[in-house]
């Protein structure tokens, strides 16, 4: 009975740690805790996103962005790869991409409209079409959402510095974040930041949508982008 004691406790012990400690608390963000040292620093960082406010609702624009991908978080959309007639899944269901374009509509940016039509004057610069445009699906796809915000909007620095407040101040509210090197991923970059000052994100993996520090990941940074409010 001891050692099945010993086992038990040891086994909890190990799952607490993965909990707390696994990829800066990954698991607990993903769970909707967020637990941090309440003893570190608190980092300030200045908020210097756009004040653009073009639908005029009191609330500026990159804001609005992150409110609407948040809901995803709220709802706990299920992640779940498909390929939908008219493109668009159901509310309940999505990958990292939809959380990007819900997010947009937020601040009124049809981003598959915009897409289609940039795709379809450019198809040779878009990767995953392969030459022949498919509206029901090519604005869902990572590389081409990398490529349109790449010519589109405005390209920052792809290095997180959490040593470095001024570095941190360059992840804002509302900014884009892309990865291709082995995992094809997009977030959006929230207005929560974790007490070293770096940024949250907003994103779409297994099993459903949540919130998680940006720190987290370990597959490079691609793309960090902003749109042009």
């Amino acid at each position: 009975m001891k050692t099945l004691k010993y086992i038990l406790l040891g086994t909890l012990s190990l799952v607490l740690f993965l909990m707390l400690f696994f990829r800066n608390g990954i698991i607990l963000d993903s769970l909707n805790l967020h637990l941090e040292n309440p003893f570190s620093k608190r980092i300030e960082i200045p908020d210097s996103y756009s004040k653009v406010d073009r639908n005029s609702n009191g609330i500026a624009d990159p804001l609005d962005v992150v409110a609407s991908a948040r809901v995803e978080v709220d709802n706990r959309t299920k992640y779940k790869s498909n390929y939908y007639n008219g493109g668009f899944p159901p509310t309940e269901e999505g990958v990292c991409t939809d959380v990007v374009w819900r997010g947009l509509q937020g601040a009124g940016i049809d981003l598959k409209k915009l897409m289609d039509a940039d795709i379809a004057d450019n198809i040779e610069l878009y990767p995953r079409t392969n030459g022949k445009p498919d509206p029901n699906i090519d604005f869902r796809r990572v590389p081409n959402q990398n490529v349109f915000f790449k010519r589109h909007t405005v390209s920052l620095t792809t290095k997180l510095d959490i040593s470095d407040p001024k570095n941190l101040e360059e992840w804002q509210p509302g900014d884009i974040v892309t990865f291709l090197d082995g995992f094809h991923h997009v977030a959006i970059i929230s207005d929560k930041r974790a007490r070293d000052g770096s940024p949250y994100v907003i994103h779409n993996t297994q099993p459903f949508a949540a919130e998680v520090k940006l720190k987290s990941f370990r597959t490079p940074i691609a793309g960090h982008y902003r749109w042009k409010f």
